[in-house]
């Protein structure tokens, strides 16, 4: 012990070494601008339109889905492959603007949406049912 009851330093401590880290591929989700390493498909699609129009078209490969305002071709594409796990071919997207509705005296509105038509590669399908 040295004078103010120090204990003498150990030669044989052990070394840390640190702990490497592994690379994850990053990404950064648009809508909330969080950087996250999973993707979730359910947070760009809002649900499937399943209307005469979008059954129509299904002969076609082609979907019609709402999704959110904020998505792109991009986010789309990557949210489809990862949820019903097909090759899409092309992404058509039309932001559906918002319209006036009357009640008497009160004129409201009925929100407007971001609509995404979606066209699958040959040999791939989605099973789109009402529920």
């Amino acid at each position: 012990m040295g004078i103010f009851g120090d204990k003498k330093p150990n030669k044989e401590a052990k070394k840390v070494e640190p702990k490497k880290k592994e690379k994850k591929e990053i990404i950064k989700n648009e809508n909330t601008g969080v950087k996250s390493t999973l993707f979730f498909g359910h947070d760009v699609i809002v649900f499937p339109r399943v209307t005469e129009k979008s059954h129509n078209i299904a002969h076609l490969r082609q979907y019609a889905f709402n999704v959110k305002k904020t998505a792109n071709k991009d986010l789309v594409r990557k949210a489809v492959e990862h949820i019903y796990n097909v090759k899409v071919e092309k992404v058509r997207i039309a932001n559906v603007p918002a319209k006036k509705r009357r009640m008497g005296k009160v004129v409201g509105k009925k929100s407007g949406y971001k609509k995404a038509i979606v066209t699958l590669k040959e040999g791939f399908n989605i099973e789109v049912t009402p529920q």
